[in-house]
């Protein structure tokens, strides 16, 4: 059971083939996600100005714009959403192209194993959450240390600490007491 605090992971399923993302449906229907569907790149794009899913698991070859040309375009929009592609066309330069180009977390097959496609979702939104709080502890430090630079401005050597010859602080027992 799911802890109610927790809010659901949200995919966005983008694939031209309604069978396609009918069976995706069938697949997750059990995994506790939220999920949305767009049937083009750009129905997708338009979705992801109103929606910001957790991970996106876009086909490649579709009409119009190609679901690695999408990726790519997530990743300079929305860096911290999750990127996988599902493709029926696994050449090595599609690969390497969607690694450097889309950055994308994994390249998964058609046909795919489900087990496959489960768990690789779970890894993208374990490596989502990850980024996303490696991001914020980053963001806490640094306003941790413009206040302690505004601290140290105020109160000049306030951050240094007097060590003894194994690291132990010292204590100045000579502070007046008030």
């Amino acid at each position: 059971m799911s802890d109610p605090q927790t809010p659901r992971a949200h995919i966005l399923i983008v694939d031209d083939e309604e069978g396609v993302r009918n069976a995706l449906r069938r697949v997750l229907r059990k995994e506790n996600y939220q999920l949305s569907f767009a049937s083009s790149a750009d129905e997708a794009l338009a979705f992801l100005n109103d929606q910001h899913p957790d991970v996106i698991l876009s086909d490649h070859l579709m009409p119009g714009m190609t679901g690695l040309e999408m990726l790519k375009l997530c990743r300079l929009k929305f860096p911290d959403i999750g990127r996988v592609v599902l493709t029926g066309q696994a050449e090595m330069e599609t690969v390497i192209q969607a690694i450097n180009d889309g950055e994308v977390f994994r390249f998964l097959t058609k046909p795919w194993d489900d087990d496959a496609v489960k768990l690789t979702l779970h890894m993208a939104l374990e490596h989502v959450r990850t980024e996303r709080e490696q991001a914020q502890l980053l963001k806490q430090f640094a306003g941790q240390a413009r206040q302690m630079r505004s601290l140290e401005t105020e109160h000049p050597g306030i951050s240094s600490v007097k060590r003894d010859f194994s690291g132990a602080i010292l204590v100045d027992e000579d502070l007046d007491a008030d």
